[in-house]
């Protein structure tokens, strides 16, 4: 047997979906996503329970959130590509957790202001983009490339079962112990991550050398804008994602001030709907093999902009526990499309693109995909404090229909199998012996 070959099959061995080092990238994923999922409710929470919050003022609550992804996504992009990525993963957990912290230490000495929670929700938010890019670039060197669908498989799976219970125990701590101290909770997870990150020890491909900073920029940019894969993956996140944003900035707002929810009943809700996520998460592969990538990507974009309509019908009159039932199922269909979609997408995108350009590229695509969440949040904020949230929920949910125009009219629906997609480098070597 050649040395090469040896070689080949202990790296496979080390890369397989079980490995140590993938175990250590599952727990911190499992860790940052609890932590965000607290996050995610705890802080409109703070905001309307707390500071009394407006809509105005959530919608830049969530503009303070996302923006930092439109402004820092490009750059942080070539600065990934430039260093070791796992590092880099380390760095903004601990980031996320000091102001996390901070966050807290204030709301409990009460002198926690609205500008000040934008400015910290602002600066978590420039770590965050920081993980995103940097978490799934690396995702390909501890995982070959015949495992990245089952990975990411895997990956949305836990994210998905983390959602089922994250927002009912958000909602719960919130309740009991009100939510700057549910927020310990979120520092915590961050902490967990950056432990379980720091032992992966699977060596990433070296650093690219180094050319001016914004030809490498563009360089992305560029690799993004040639790929009708990449071009179709980005416009559906980018028209998709502001517009439910906007109604989610509506709806926490609707579920406690018009339809009468507590914070508990408001995590159940999203409870229910992450049940839709692992469920989505679970399906992605059978449903690839037996239809392709293509026809499911294009259903359940149709079918989580459809059930939406529902929500602006939902009244107080109803009662709690039936409504808790509804809106929980709503959300369980759409975020069963979300995940399913985003597991094919997010493999797409990794097998389209080689290692050196992966920084890049996951931030061009972060940077349009969730910069426009910032939009969205403040157009949502604002439609619902000049026409109500009811009213407003129902232009956004009409809005997300153009996602599905866009999927459509492009060439995703007529993928087969993500691997026929690969790049060169994508592919798995053939494995020869010289015995």
């Amino acid at each position: 047997m050649s040395a090469r070959s040896s070689i080949s099959r202990r790296d496979a061995a080390r890369r397989s979906p079980l490995s140590a080092d993938f175990s250590r990238l599952w727990v911190a994923q499992g860790a940052g996503v609890a932590a965000a999922q607290i996050a995610e409710l705890a802080l409109p929470l703070l905001a309307v329970l707390t500071l009394n919050a407006s809509a105005l003022e959530l919608g830049l609550l969530g503009v303070a959130r996302w923006l930092p992804f439109l402004l820092l996504a490009l750059p942080l992009g070539v600065l990934v590509d430039r260093h070791r990525r796992r590092p880099m993963i380390v760095v903004s957990d601990w980031g996320r957790a000091a102001f996390t912290v901070a966050i807290i230490v204030a709301a409990v000495a009460g002198v926690l202001t609205m500008p000040a929670l934008l400015l910290l929700a602002a600066a978590i938010g420039c770590f965050t983009v920081l993980f995103e890019v940097s978490y799934q670039s690396i995702v390909p060197s501890v995982v070959a490339p015949s495992g990245l669908a089952a990975a990411n498989s895997r990956l949305a799976a836990t994210a998905a079962a983390v959602q089922v219970g994250g927002p009912g125990v958000g909602g719960l701590l919130v309740q009991l112990i009100t939510a700057p101290f549910a927020l310990l909770v979120t520092a915590g997870g961050y902490v967990i991550s950056a432990l379980a990150v720091g032992g992966i020890r699977a060596p990433e491909a070296p650093p690219t050398e180094r050319g001016r900073f914004v030809d490498e920029l563009r360089a992305g940019l560029s690799f993004v804008r040639r790929d009708k894969y990449l071009v179709a993956n980005l416009g559906f996140s980018a028209l998709y994602n502001p517009f439910i944003q906007w109604v989610m900035v509506l709806f926490l707002l609707h579920a406690v001030d018009e339809l009468g929810l507590d914070a508990f009943q408001v995590g159940l809700v999203l409870a229910i709907g992450a049940t839709g996520a692992l469920a989505g998460s679970l399906l992605a592969g059978p449903l690839t093999r037996r239809f392709g990538a293509g026809r499911p990507i294009l259903v359940t974009a149709i079918a989580e902009c459809l059930v939406l309509l529902v929500l602006p019908l939902a009244d107080a009159s109803w009662g709690a526990p039936t409504l808790v039932i509804v809106l929980g199922l709503v959300f369980a269909v759409g975020d069963a499309g979300a995940t399913l979609s985003s597991v094919i997408l997010i493999t797409i995108r990794q097998l389209r693109t080689p290692d050196h350009m992966l920084g890049r590229v996951n931030a061009s695509m972060r940077w349009v995909s969730y910069g426009t969440i910032a939009f969205g949040a403040a157009i949502g904020g604002v439609v619902g404090e000049l026409v109500g949230t009811r009213t407003g929920i129902l232009i956004g949910v009409l809005l997300t229909f153009s996602a599905v125009i866009w999927v459509m009219l492009g060439p995703l629906p007529r993928v087969k199998d993500p691997a026929e997609l690969a790049i060169a480098e994508r592919r798995e070597p053939v494995m020869t012996s010289t015995e």
